[in-house]
């Protein structure tokens, strides 16, 4: 197998490459060739730019083809990219640039300014290129006096491909580092699991900033050699047009939901679709059954992380259980353990730990961390909570350290607390996660307020929104004398969630 991914990928593109690749409704679709000499191109003006192998490519831009090809170029270059969600706001954006020290950075039009004022404030020696969602952009004007030709530098199967930050319950992200073979495995193993045809076409709806876009749904069409309808967003009245024109849908919970609401969503309407996927988030069984009954397709729900691609799915061929996210995947190890690191038998709940050639090699400058999170024996501690039934499908009951997961995207508590924290006039707060209809969660944020200090829940919200990213900011506040702790001196964050839980049901009905 090639050690560069991009390799690997060009292996499998069709013998025709007029065939199409992407194809953007109501607008332009690109071939295989176009992608080799897009990212040829933008593969010359990282190397003019001073990038090496190795080197980092920070990309915060809005979703395109051109932002495909940028990944592609980053693996032919042997760059490590570092995609970052549209979302982060310039504090966010200061720590990552500080961490990973890019060799260059590339952004939207409108933000350049704001980012060549933190690469410049960061000290590191970073390249500002722009990208524009409608193909303009510094990048774009560079590569069009460039070769379309570009040889593809070596690269071992062990290197870096790219980092992934999560978010970290310290409140620091982590940076998870995935090489070309990581990439690779859960790629190839995905591809073959989920029965990949090759008259398939994926309609591809998903941000590609996140392990579920970029690394999942593009990497099978890549590994394919098909098109994708790639849509700049999740719509589900332009999702539901486009449905008689593909195969395959990757989706979240959230999409899953919102689809459930429109009276199109017909067993006419997905006549054409062999195949429906759903993760990141927990999948509710009134939301399977719901759709199973809608469409007469069962949703495929498997189960994944940053750290590692995916680790389990639901069979292609047998059952798919409702609450489950499937056994593990072929080449893949899942185990159940106790807190002491024993594992546990069949039917007993504990942490999840995962072994397999698609796990991350470890944090970027995180060395004890890194040492922290893997056992003796190899194994990753996911730090998710759950248990394996009697026929290998694994189900998730519950997550360590308090994530919550809103839209599809993990939101560490810690990190938004730090936030409020900061604001003038708060002693404390505790933000936890509730259901919600939409989002799967969404959080709720209790706060303790200096004494004789009137809050407005509004202006705290509208300034996180320009602090933090959307998904991360808590859908409500309530402002507390205190806090309810334990012995220990612990904030009791199931007591929080069993008192407020009626409180936000009846706003959920109240807003609906």
């Amino acid at each position: 197998m090639p050690g560069n991914l991009f390799a690997l990928f060009q292996s499998r593109f069709p013998a025709d490459r007029s065939r199409p690749f992407i194809i953007v409704p109501d607008a332009v679709t690109y071939s295989y060739a176009d992608l080799e000499a897009r990212s040829a191109q933008f593969a010359h003006v990282l190397v003019a730019s001073g990038v090496t192998p190795g080197d980092r490519v920070a990309v915060q831009v809005e979703k395109s083809p051109e932002a495909i090809f940028v990944y592609m170029a980053c693996l032919r270059t042997g760059a490590v990219l570092l995609p970052l969600n549209t979302a982060y706001q310039p504090e966010e954006l200061e720590f990552f640039l500080s961490d990973a020290a890019p060799a260059a950075v590339i952004c939207q039009p409108a933000r350049a300014a704001q980012l060549q004022a933190i690469v410049d404030k960061t000290g590191i020696k970073a390249r500002l290129l722009t990208l524009g969602a409608d193909n303009s952009g510094t990048l774009v004007d560079e590569a069009a006096g460039q070769s379309t030709d570009f040889t593809t530098i070596e690269r071992t199967g062990g290197e870096v491909a790219s980092i992934l930050y999560s978010s970290g319950t310290t409140g620091r992200p982590k940076g998870a580092m995935m090489s070309h073979d990581n990439l690779a495995a859960n790629a190839q193993t995905l591809h073959k699991l989920w029965g990949w045809q090759p008259d398939d076409v994926l309609l591809h709806a998903l941000p590609i900033f996140h392990t579920h876009g970029l690394f999942v749904a593009t990497n099978c069409v890549l590994l394919n050699g098909s098109p994708m309808i790639f849509c700049a967003k999740f719509d589900a009245e332009q999702v539901l047009d486009l449905l008689p024109q593909a195969s395959v849908f990757m989706g979240v919970p959230t999409f899953y939901t919102r689809l459930l609401t429109s009276p199109r969503l017909n067993p006419d309407t997905c006549r054409t679709m062999r195949l429906f996927i759903s993760g990141s988030a927990p999948l509710l069984s009134e939301t399977f059954n719901d759709f199973a009954a809608r469409t007469g397709h069962t949703i495929l729900e498997r189960y994944g992380m940053t750290e590692g691609g995916m680790f389990t799915s639901n069979p292609l061929v047998g059952a798919r259980k409702a609450g489950t996210v499937g056994p593990a995947l072929p080449d893949m190890q899942v185990r159940i353990t106790d807190e002491a690191g024993n594992t546990l038998p069949q039917g007993e709940v504990g942490g999840i730990e995962v072994k397999g050639p698609n796990v991350f090699i470890g944090y970027w400058n995180m060395p004890e961390k890194t040492k922290a999170e893997f056992t003796a024996d190899g194994f990753f501690k996911t730090g998710d909570v759950g248990v394996i039934d009697s026929d290998g499908y694994v189900a998730i009951v519950g997550r360590a350290k308090d994530l919550i997961i809103s839209g599809g995207y993990n939101v560490y508590p810690k990190e938004v607390e730090d936030a409020i924290d900061r604001m003038d006039g708060v002693v404390e707060s505790a933000v936890i996660g509730m259901p919600h209809p939409d989002f799967g969660e969404a959080g709720l944020a209790v706060i303790v307020t200096e004494k004789g200090r009137d809050l407005s829940a509004g202006a705290m919200l509208a300034d996180l929104k320009g602090r933090l990213a959307n998904y991360k900011v808590p859908k409500q506040m309530v402002f507390v004398t205190e806090l309810p702790r334990n012995a220990m001196g612990k904030v009791q964050k199931n007591v929080l969630r069993e008192s407020y839980a009626e409180m936000w049901k009846a706003s959920l009905e109240k807003a609906s």
